[in-house]
């Protein structure tokens, strides 16, 4: 009896100290990166201790240790909003309203480096077939050269779209819409290579104020990525060990890059004269990360609204985490948003939802 209560006693506190863990992980993202580089980090690693309590809790409940179950299931509670927006579990999921609009983001990769075989893309021909009523683009880039894509091909393909901006510098984005744009204003600094637009665009009777962002690309090179593959297949090497190192630095410069793009994003929703916003792109940043917190302080994440499951929307070299996201602001009502994993020609997966004022 003793060494039963030795041993349940024993795995509480390994259960306790991963709670713990699990807290420090998921509030990591109010840290800001431009302070701690390293420790923004850290909500990469979010789902896994999420699901190490998982298993704890699992466990307690199959031995009917209530008491103990308890310590997972507070430490869920006091994680709510990092869970809720890593892995949302909307199972009933509504129709939208019959006015609606129907959101699509998508980091087209350069259309998959211009390519035209037969004078088809399939990034082109699904954004074509998209049926959305906005398109934020991100990496948009095409060739000047007649066997490439060019901008020709993009405008004659997306003729249901009469209203655009495309950015032909940096950040290589653009925003295709059936509906007037009214104005647009860069959220980037000069010669910034990542950043945002705001586009003013009016549907109907209300103007929108539309965000597309691009924040700071991770910028990981072929080494870089094979170093991350070699840390996931064998981590106790000493080669892998100093490839941490050099990889997590180079990680953390980068995050802090994007923090004021993030802070730069999150002004211009606060100084909006518009009741109705949204903000979409590409965040290159994880569900758990000062970006995604900062933005979503004033805006609902459309995936953790009314999306199911992970959501992974960056698919190459085992990075498999959401960098892409739809935000609405507290007028709008998302519905169905869903990370379409059907084309797979870039690295990222397009997302797409439709919206509708609250009633």
């Amino acid at each position: 009896m003793k060494i039963g209560k030795i041993i349940k006693r024993s795995v509480g506190l390994v259960n306790a100290l991963f709670i713990c863990l699990m807290l420090l992980v998921a509030y990591s993202e109010r840290v800001s990166p431009m302070e701690h580089p390293t420790l923004s980090l850290v909500g990469l690693t979010f789902p896994i201790f999420a699901l190490i309590n998982a298993g704890f809790l699992l466990f307690w409940l199959l031995i009917a240790q209530w008491k103990y179950a308890l310590l997972p299931f507070i430490g869920f509670l006091l994680c709510g909003s990092q869970i809720r927006a890593t892995f949302p579990l909307n199972l009933w999921r509504s129709n939208p309203p019959e006015a609606h609009l129907k959101l699509l983001s998508y980091n087209v990769m350069s259309f998959d480096g211009d390519k035209k075989e037969n004078g088809q893309n399939p990034i082109l021909n699904y954004l074509k077939e998209s049926e959305a009523d906005i398109m934020c683009l991100q990496e948009f880039i095409v060739s000047g050269k007649s066997q490439y894509l060019t901008q020709r091909d993009v405008d004659k393909a997306l003729k249901a779209y009469p209203y655009k901006h495309v950015s032909k510098e940096n950040p290589h984005m653009a925003c295709y819409s059936k509906y007037p744009i009214l104005s647009v204003t860069p959220l980037h600094a000069k010669n910034s290579r990542n950043g945002a637009f705001a586009y003013e665009i009016a549907a109907g009777e209300d103007t929108l104020l539309v965000i597309n962002c691009h924040l700071e690309s991770n910028r990981l090179t072929k080494e870089d990525k094979a170093t991350y593959e070699d840390i996931i297949e064998a981590p106790e090497t000493a080669k892998v060990k100093e490839g941490i190192r050099l990889f997590t630095r180079k990680l953390g410069e980068n995050a802090a890059k994007r923090a004021p793009q993030a802070e730069r994003v999150a002004k211009a929703i606060a100084e909006s004269k518009h009741p109705h916003v949204i903000a979409m792109g590409d965040f290159n940043d994880s569900p758990v990360s000062y970006p995604h917190y900062v933005i979503s302080r004033q805006l609902k994440d459309a995936f953790a609204q009314s999306g199911f499951g992970a959501g992974i929307s960056y698919h190459l070299n085992r990075f498999y985490f959401r960098l892409d996201n739809i935000m609405v602001g507290p007028t709008l009502q998302s519905y169905k948003c869903q990370v379409d994993n059907t084309i797979s020609d870039s690295d990222h997966y397009p997302i797409r939802c439709f919206v509708a004022k609250k009633q």
